[in-house]
């Protein structure tokens, strides 16, 4: 895989040519409503098209025409909310500030627990006969619940305030309303004496355990970056640089394409880089998922972050900065956590809507209660406590925080998932399409045999190389390999036919090199007998005279029929698409145990048959690694790119597996259900806390303190049930 290709420009084709995405550092938000009221404040911008990400804090805004971020940070500032564009110092920042908020919040959060512990605490000596008598003097009361309610629950005013006045209403809008309306009714009951119940500690206990769920919350949602911090910290600081002859010890951001660094035993690889000199071996987990270390010599790729094994290796840079493999897998990653999945779709739309349908249902309760028992205060506790439970805090991170997590475990084994949607679509792929050479195979195929008909073996290779030289096709490779070192002539008057070969003219011959059906041979009978033992044959002419065949054959990998059978015990239907003859392709199929096949499709044909697939509503994915593969990549539902395809390749793929290896497209698969499951989960979790808790807090079985609690323990479970993705490892790791 190219290391650029993950940080190229990843717009559709259908956007405007000026179209850009830039990421911004988002604060202020407290729920889901929030980032749902954001996004659609920015939607409605002209030239703005975004996307919010509410555990990440961040939002992804892409700008049209002249649009400036300026305008993206004045839009949020208007919304209620803050903003700042992302850059290199962006996460570290974010760090040091979440840091210190944490540990301001933890040390309000302990006051309010030493100013609400007495007010609960007295209910505890409150049953009985002369429970009355055990309770704390009002104005005692009065004095410990203020400052909970105004100081330390500031932040929900201040959260509702801004929220109200951009025309929304979010989870703090709740939580003021229903602690004021306990915090108000019991004033002025102390204040004037009334002989009714007082409510401080349900106000303050609620303002408490709310404090104590974002805190929990807080704590598990910065262990779903973890993977991104993870890469991040793997690439050294320094590299050991060649200048004048001498070693010198510089910033790795300070390196350029062409400095040539020296990696010692032990050390990581500062940049991505070519070998130049030196063998070892190189521990390429962090990439692949794979234990096993790689050889390299000189002419080998080395990859920034991996760690060099035994021997010293000098390396000429090739990807620096943004352009290196890391760099990339960084990007993509924090792409496809921003990104969201169709799922999650739902609990937007129901967020949007959710709090002044609470608000009204808390209102119906109040006026119910109040006319058919009379009973003010009872119907208020009612009413507060509907308002309470009914927090869609635990819907907004239902989604998010699963799609972060299995998307950073996808990128620790080597899945790179372009966005959330892809995800989800891959858990439900009923059939397979993939490509042969490079796919199926190791995609280094290899000339095994040469029949000579009117010209001499060495002849046949040099004037067949000398086509072929500038080719990057494998099967040229394997010609040009087996003619060595040979000098070559230069070919004139080139050209490609799509599918069938080459052409050119060679020491004042005119030759063609390609498929026996091109050259009218494919019914000879030494073509037939080599393409039945499952080898590619091109055939060499001069004019209408064929010169030599070629057998060139590419070995299947050693995991591709494991990853077929896996495949189809998943009940997916695998078909190969190969621009060989039939018996080739069918040779092929039968050692990899794949029944169905299309042989003989030519390049641009792929995506027809990937379409053709389609039809009938069946999920389909295409797995490729080459240039042409690109269309078919694009035309699929999924689109699957091995990590040693080109770069058009992995432009057009939803996902990219680093491993050159079939096994990791079941892999990919295993880690969409996971993710999908417990997305369900999550949902599950935060449907059924307020299915069953409004109702609960509208009949009176429920009073605010308990709802607080069951409000907080809704998001905390959420997100705690997102974490344990973690545990999902590649199937035989």
């Amino acid at each position: 895989m190219n290391p650029s290709s993950p940080v190229a420009d990843q717009s559709s084709a259908a956007e405007p040519a000026d179209a850009r995405v830039v990421e911004f550092a988002i604060g202020g938000m407290t729920c889901a409503a929030c980032s749902t009221r954001l996004e659609k404040v920015l939607n409605r911008q002209p030239g703005m098209r975004a996307n919010v990400n509410l555990p990440a804090e961040r939002a992804r805004v892409r700008l049209e025409g002249a649009v400036a971020a300026e305008a993206v940070i004045a839009a949020v500032a208007k919304a209620g909310f803050s903003a700042s564009l992302v850059d290199a110092g962006t996460r570290e920042r974010e760090k040091q500030a979440k840091r210190l908020a944490y540990q301001h919040e933890s040390r309000r959060f302990w006051i309010s627990v030493a100013l609400t512990l007495p007010l609960v605490g007295q209910m505890l000596f409150m049953f009985g006969e002369h429970g009355h008598e055990n309770e704390l003097p009002r104005w005692l009361q009065l004095a410990l619940a203020t400052p909970v309610q105004f100081w330390i629950g500031w932040r929900f005013y201040d959260g509702a305030w801004k929220t109200l006045r951009a025309g929304g209403a979010n989870m703090d809008v709740l939580i003021a309303l229903g602690t004021s309306m306990a915090w108000g009714f019991s004033s002025v009951v102390t204040l004037f004496g009334l002989d009714q119940y007082v409510y401080f500690e349900a106000g303050a206990a609620v303002i408490t355990l709310v404090l104590l769920g974002k805190l929990l919350e807080a704590r598990a949602k910065a262990k779903t970056s973890e993977a991104i911090e993870a890469l991040i910290r793997l690439q050294p600081k320094t590299a050991r640089v060649e200048r004048d002859g001498q070693w010198i010890e510089m910033a790795v951001d300070s390196l350029m394409p062409g400095d040539v660094y020296l990696v010692r035993p032990g050390e990581s690889v500062p940049v991505d880089g070519e070998v130049v000199d030196g063998e070892s071996s190189i521990d390429e987990a962090m990439l692949t998922g794979e234990s096993m270390p790689v050889g390299k010599a000189p002419g080998d790729r080395v990859f920034a972050a991996t760690v060099n094994a035994q021997g010293a290796l000098r390396c000429r840079a090739t990807g620096v900065g943004e352009q290196t493999l890391l760099a990339g897998i960084i990007r993509l990653v924090g792409e496809a956590q921003g990104s969201k999945a169709p799922v999650q779709r739902l609990a937007d739309r129901i967020s949007g809507i959710f709090v002044p349908v609470v608000c009204a249902i808390a209102l119906v309760t109040f006026l119910g209660w109040w006319w058919l028992n009379g009973n003010f205060a009872e119907a208020l506790v009612n009413a507060v406590a509907v308002l309470v439970i009914a927090c869609p805090c635990a819907l907004g991170l239902a989604t998010p925080t699963a799609i972060m997590v299995g998307t950073g475990q996808g990128a620790r084994a080597g899945i790179l998932v372009r966005n959330a949607e892809a995800l989800e679509r891959a858990e439900k792929i009923s059939i397979l399409a993939l490509d042969k050479t490079g796919t199926l195979t190791l995609g280094a195929p290899v000339v095994t045999d040469i029949i000579t008909r009117a010209a001499e073996r060495d002849e046949a290779l040099r004037l067949a190389a000398a086509l072929e030289h500038n080719s990057e096709h494998p099967l040229a490779r394997a010609i040009v390999a087996a003619a060595g070192y040979a000098p070559l002539a230069a070919a004139t008057g080139f050209r490609a036919e799509p599918g069938h070969g080459v052409s050119g003219t060679v020491d004042g011959r005119s030759l063609r090199l390609g498929s026996p059906d091109w050259l009218g041979v494919a019914a000879d009978e030494s073509v037939l007998v080599l393409q039945q033992a499952g080898k590619t044959v091109v055939g060499l002419a001069d004019g209408a005279e064929v010169l030599a065949l070629f057998a060139i054959a590419d070995a299947l990998r050693p995991t591709s029929r494991a990853a077929v059978e896996r495949l189809r015990r998943r009940g997916i239907r695998v078909v190969m698409l190969t621009g060989d003859n039939a018996a080739t392709a069918a040779a092929i199929a039968a050692e990899a145990g794949i029944d169905e096949f299309r042989a003989g499709i030519l390049p641009g044909d792929k995506a027809a048959a990937v379409s053709e697939l389609k039809q009938g509503g069946a999920v389909v994915a295409m797995v490729g690694d080459g240039i042409n593969d690109a269309p078919a990549l694009a035309a699929a539902d999924v689109g699957l790119a091995i990590g040693a395809g080109s770069d058009a390749a992995v432009e057009a793929a939803d996902l990219t597996l680093i491993r050159s290896d079939l096994l990791a497209v079941a892999d990919a698969i295993d880690l969409s259900a996971a993710t999908l499951g417990k997305i369900r989960q999550n949902l599950f979790f935060a449907f059924i806390y307020n299915v069953l808790g409004i109702p609960l807090a509208a009949f009176g079985f429920l009073n605010p303190v308990v709802a607080g609690a069951a409000m907080a323990l809704s998001s905390v479970s959420v997100v705690t049930n997102s974490l344990l993705l973690k545990r999902w490892r590649p199937a035989g790791r």
